[in-house]
């Protein structure tokens, strides 16, 4: 497993925004410009081209995945990155691009419509290396991972030549120090301008932790012929819980390329990820949830989403956790799975009634388990009700229950 894949409540950003953010905190970037119409792509491809350092410029679609390059259109282009050399045809690019649904290997089938392209300065590079941040699990703080093989995939890389990554812990309350960051440089390959190199790293690191965010990789991150370092492309994940105080990050949220059940489930506060099984999930607990995952999994089923009410739930949380859950069309049976602590079963059973209830023609089987505070009132209350609801005593047998009403339905 590679670090940091934990699974997180996080956002992301466009490249164009991503380079804002880099160019703010003083990095090293391409000159580049965004552009929403083909007009705006010529527009944008002229002053590239006098501002840069080539005269050329690449064209790269803008969605929240990796792979464009290899992607394809369902308009019929090949590749979301083109490089090209006047205005006029990176104008040409935008409209193919613009307003059509580019397919990768990390959007799936249905792939992503792209409405907005950048266009950025085609310097001429050296080397393509590899350099990231994280907040590593294992590490208990920050993670340098750096490699010499940048422009692919570190997983890639990870998988056929782990050797040639360079994975640093960085103490928390030091942060990334000049020294750490010069022997870095120089285990990459560095052998000029060490100084501006370790200063970009040392920069990349301090904007991390003034952003909060979970991770920053930037690949490449080049080297030119003068032995500078440049970020070249740039991919950001921002914690959640640190909205309250990154106002401006978050205001770069563009809620077009998140799921819309995760946008309103996070506006009752609560930690939804869609997925594509069948068995829709309300669990209290982020470790009680994973746990009903596994248990679908072992039975032969697939999890349509994890969702944990946490110990704040209310009814009102509850109806509308059901409610986003129910609007996902392959969800063909529903496992509510709460151990009261914190959280009154009875309260969560009386949310479950009203949420069914005001939903027109629910038909869906629900299989549910209530243990611990108040189970036993909220057990009645569900057995009075006129629901078609199958209880069930054990997690085990909820999610076999689950699964099997899933199949059959």
């Amino acid at each position: 497993e590679f670090p940091g894949s934990a699974l997180r409540r996080c956002f992301n950003i466009h490249e164009y925004q991503a380079k804002g953010l880099l160019a703010s905190a003083g990095l090293k970037t391409f000159a580049g410009a965004v552009a929403s119409t083909p007009e705006e792509a010529f527009v944008g491809a002229a002053r590239v081209g006098t501002e840069g350092l080539s005269g050329k410029y690449v064209i790269k679609a803008q969605i929240h995945a990796g792979g464009r390059g290899l992607g394809h259109f369902k308009g019929g282009l090949q590749g979301g990155v083109h490089l090209c050399s006047t205005p006029d045809q990176a104008a040409e690019y935008a409209r193919q691009m613009l307003g059509d649904v580019l397919v990768t290997k990390q959007t799936g089938p249905e792939g992503k419509l792209v409405r907005k392209v950048y266009l950025e300065d085609c310097a001429p590079i050296k080397r393509e290396l590899y350099l990231s941040i994280i907040m590593d699990r294992s590490a208990g703080g920050p993670c340098l991972i750096a490699s010499t093989e940048g422009g692919v995939d570190i997983e890639t890389v990870a998988e056929h030549t782990p050797e040639r990554i360079f994975t640093i812990p960085v103490d928390i309350r030091t942060g990334l120090t000049k020294p750490v960051a010069m022997d870095l440089a120089m285990k990459l390959g560095f052998t000029r301008q060490l100084d501006q190199v370790a200063g970009e790293m040392i920069k990349l690191y301090e904007l991390f932790i003034s952003k909060d965010a979970t991770m920053i990789e930037v690949n490449p991150f080049v080297e030119l012929e003068s032995g500078e370092a440049v970020c070249v492309d740039a991919k950001f994940g921002f914690d959640d819980n640190a909205e309250f105080r990154q106002p401006q990050v978050f205001a770069l949220r563009d809620p077009e390329e998140e799921d819309p059940r995760e946008i309103e489930a996070s506006k009752w506060g609560l930690n939804y990820v869609g997925l594509d099984g069948d068995v829709g999930c309300l669990v209290n607990g982020a470790g009680l949830a994973m746990a009903t995952m596994d248990e679908i999994h072992l039975f032969g089923g697939e999890p349509a989403n994890f969702l944990d009410l946490g110990g704040a739930a209310s009814e009102q949380t509850v109806r509308e956790a059901i409610k986003i859950i129910t609007q996902d069309a392959a969800v063909k049976a529903v496992f509510i799975n709460i151990f009261g602590g914190i959280v009154d079963t009875a309260m969560v059973a009386r949310a479950v009634i009203a949420a069914v209830e005001s939903i027109p023609d629910f038909k869906l089987p629900l299989v549910v388990r209530l243990e611990g505070n108040n189970a036993d009132l909220g057990k009645q209350l569900l057995r009075e009700s006129t629901l078609n609801i199958t209880p069930a005593s054990s997690l085990a047998e909820g999610a076999q229950l689950a699964v099997a009403a899933a199949r059959s339905a």
